[in-house]
């Protein structure tokens, strides 16, 4: 017979091991290494290497030019972009797994030239190395990455925030990572 004690860290364990998502990074990880894309399909940049010597803010969404991204998510960054940089974040990235010319008209449409840098993640490569990826093909009509949000410093994720619904609009957001710096 087990002991009390011993049958409830059974218990706790199988609850935590069933209940909570775990990501592939998390604060102390390396951020990892991923080709994205940047105006063009030719535009390749390793996400690692952006993050190299530098506090970098990424966020991702599940989709460009749709209604939560387009109306809360990427304005938000693009209004706080000011006061990201005043605590010292050098720069920051909005990620999606959409190809590399619909992020750009994106970041045109929004504004976000000189406050947000748009990166395609095309094939939901780097959202499969953080592990944020998701299969909306019903909806969407391929793997996107859940809404999420992270602090990298010097290539070390700081913080890492994913929507508990994966596509909710909370703790990702501008105001609740500007709180945590």
């Amino acid at each position: 017979f087990f002991s009390s004690s011993r049958m409830m860290r059974r218990v706790v364990s199988s609850i935590s091991a069933s209940a909570f998502r775990t990501y592939a990074v998390s604060a102390g990880s390396a951020l990892p290494s991923a080709t994205l894309h940047e105006g063009t399909p030719a535009g390749k940049v390793d996400i690692a290497d952006v993050c190299k010597g530098k506090k970098v803010v990424i966020f991702g969404v599940p989709g460009a030019f749709t209604p939560g991204c387009s109306k809360t998510h990427l304005p938000g960054y693009i209004a706080d972009a000011d006061k990201f940089k005043a605590k010292g974040v050098d720069e920051i990235v909005c990620v999606s797994c959409n190809d590399a010319f619909v992020m750009a008209e994106w970041g045109v449409a929004q504004g976000a030239s000189g406050k947000v840098r748009m990166l395609a993640d095309p094939d939901a490569s780097f959202a499969k190395a953080l592990g944020t990826d998701i299969d909306l093909t019903a909806v969407l009509g391929s793997v996107r990455t859940k809404r999420f949000s992270m602090i990298v410093d010097n290539g070390v994720v700081k913080a890492l925030n994913v929507e508990p619904d994966n596509t909710g609009l909370s703790c990702s957001l501008a105001p609740p990572l500007l709180d945590s710096l």
